[in-house]
């Protein structure tokens, strides 16, 4: 396994989508969560655990990662995409 190192930007909107006012919307729930597995890569998509057969939730969040990760986007790439989705986000939610 290797090591990906999460910048000082992505590391602060991952903190500061945990201080919206409102919870976003599942749509915005389904995006954050694909960009910050592609961006942290823990675990790399590869070694993920396929849902089971009757977790909804854990279905939708894989095949949210997983097109992410078909995309072929680096950690690099999400890591700056989550950043951009979070400041949106401040936007469209508010932000403590």
């Amino acid at each position: 396994m290797t090591f990906t190192p999460k910048t000082p930007a992505f590391e602060k909107a991952i903190k500061d989508s945990r201080n919206l006012k409102a919870k976003p919307d599942n749509d915005d729930l389904l995006e954050l969560y694909s960009l910050f597995k592609q961006g942290s890569q823990d675990p790399p998509f590869a070694d993920a655990p396929k849902p089971g057969m009757f977790d909804l939730t854990g279905k939708a969040k894989y095949n949210a990662w997983k097109k992410v990760a078909d995309e072929g986007m680096t950690h690099q790439q999400a890591q700056e995409k989550y950043v951009k989705l979070v400041n949106s986000l401040k936007e469209k939610y508010g932000f403590e």
